[in-house]
């Protein structure tokens, strides 16, 4: 049995003292693509599923990540634009947890040359902190999510 490249996590084991959206859903670019007519460039899709690639920035509320490890990107594969969870804090930024998480490790060059290891996190959907993943999450779920 070989190890897959992307594999499920949970999301304690990534966010153990929980995450925060910080920002809104945004569509990712197609920078391979050509430019649209009016110069703007087409969101990408997934090869595999054919969806529209969606992004979250998410702010790691563990105390020990370091200043480089506090804002990680969460991707989302979606026919329509993801919906977070209503922000029922006085903050801007929004209690999240994130279902069906999977994680995909990759060398990122510094810029001394060297490589560490960083990664790349896509989720299935995202709901309120503590709200079961079989309660529907109507609000919070990624409509059309792979």
């Amino acid at each position: 049995m070989a190890m897959q490249k992307r594999f499920k996590v949970g999301f304690g084991d990534v966010f153990p003292n929980g995450a925060f959206l910080k920002g809104s859903v945004e569509p990712v670019l197609d920078f391979n693509a050509e430019k649209r007519a009016d110069g703007s460039r087409p969101q990408q899709v997934d090869p595999e599923t054919g969806l529209l690639v969606w992004s979250v920035t998410v702010l790691d509320a563990d105390e020990e990540a370091s200043k480089r490890e506090t804002a990680v990107t969460v991707k989302f594969f979606a026919k329509v634009q993801p919906v977070p969870p209503e922000n029922k804090t006085p903050f801007p930024w929004t209690p999240v947890e994130f279902t069906g998480l999977t994680a995909l490790p990759w060398i990122e060059e510094t810029a001394m040359g060297r490589g560490r290891i960083s990664w790349s996190f896509r989720a299935e959907s995202m709901i309120a902190p503590g709200q079961s993943s079989q309660s529907g999450a109507s609000s919070g779920q990624a409509k059309g999510a792979a």
